[in-house]
């Protein structure tokens, strides 16, 4: 199989990229680059399509050191639907993944139509290449913001859907979309996997989260902090309905998020359809509870500040990954001291 990736220069991508390589996929990388070389060794094509909003253009390489296979990659956005329907002519994918989006919950809240345009409309043009083109088999990043602010915690697949924010609304928009297209066509093979904040770093040290400019999630701040690129993190709020007033997430290592889409690709061929599967660990930590675990790694406090609640946040959140161990075998296996561990290697390295 050849593999569409969009969004593959960036933080989940290229791990799922390197994952995919390990297996013998072949992979095709679309992002924001151009004039990239196709470079295939044992006959493996891996291509990447990325707009480069939010990585950098030095993750193919770093992924041909870690594989020994450089992909194929490809600058573009998937706004420009011209430009992506040339290149599935041209590589003809057997099915694509799909993590190109904008991502940052306070973000969304300040700049709401910059995100309804770009993930939407990229998903929508995305979605109408392939069809154009017989493409069958589509596994989509959604997330675990598409449960709202959950009345109880383990979450399942089944819990009522809703957002808090225009990030998440637009992770529920395509999933729509992607329910109603498959009831429009049974033929289509999906796969939706809502993510519980990924965290970590390739064992390597050579890919990891990298953000343009100030992050906006927990833990690359953090790290950013500790490498004294930021004075201090900002905890926002402390008055949360949980042990310590702080918001309680569900992390997961990258590594193993990576795996999941590989099993998810499985199951697709096995046994086709649509299906919806949280990944995560099924274990929630609050901030403060990350900020004591890292310090513990780094072998020293990490500074921190309590302010002001961030819009669109809620109180906790975290996974029961029941249904994805049971139908595709997915079971987080790192820890959140591997988490700590592993991410402080890659920004020392940065």
């Amino acid at each position: 199989m050849k593999i569409l990736v969009t969004g593959g220069t960036g933080y989940i991508g290229s791990h799922t990229v390197v994952r995919l390589i390990e297996n013998k996929y072949d992979v095709v990388m679309l992002d924001n680059l151009s004039n990239s070389k196709k470079d295939v060794v044992d006959k493996i094509d891996v291509v990447i399509v990325d707009n480069l909003s939010n990585s950098k253009e030095d993750v193919v390489d770093k992924i041909q050191t870690i594989t020994k296979v450089k992909p194929i990659f490809y600058k573009a956005d998937l706004l420009d639907k011209d430009a992506v329907s040339k290149i599935v002519k041209k590589e003809k994918p057997d099915a694509v993944i799909h993590f190109a989006g904008l991502k940052a919950v306070g973000e969304s809240v300040e700049q709401p139509l910059r995100y309804y345009h770009n993930n939407i409309t990229g998903t929508v043009n995305l979605l109408e290449v392939m069809a154009e083109n017989g493409i069958k088999d589509f596994v989509f990043s959604s997330s675990a913001t598409v449960y709202g602010n959950p009345k109880s915690v383990p979450i399942n697949e089944n819990f009522p859907l809703s957002t808090t924010n225009p990030y998440g609304a637009t992770k529920l928009m395509i999933e729509n979309i992607l329910r109603d297209l498959y009831n429009s066509d049974t033929s289509m093979n999906i796969a939706i996997l809502r993510y519980f904040n990924p965290v970590g770093a390739h064992k390597s040290g050579l890919i990891g989260e990298n953000p343009n400019g100030i992050p906006n999630n927990l833990v690359p701040y953090m790290m950013q902090v500790a490498a004294g690129k930021l004075d201090y993190l900002r905890v926002f709020g402390d008055d949360y309905k949980t042990k310590d007033g702080t918001g309680v997430r569900d992390y997961i290592h990258v590594e193993d998020l990576a795996e999941g889409h590989l099993l998810a690709l499985k199951k697709l061929k096995e046994k086709p359809g649509i299906v919806t599967y949280n990944l995560g660990t099924g274990v929630g930590y609050s901030v403060l509870e990350m900020v004591k675990e890292f310090s513990s790694v780094l072998g020293r406090d990490l500074p921190y500040k309590i302010i002001a609640r961030r819009p669109g946040d809620i109180d906790a959140c975290y996974a029961d990954t029941a249904l994805a161990k049971k139908e595709i075998g997915f079971e987080a296996k790192r820890g959140l001291h591997d988490m700590f561990k592993d991410g402080w290697n890659f920004q020392k390295n940065s």
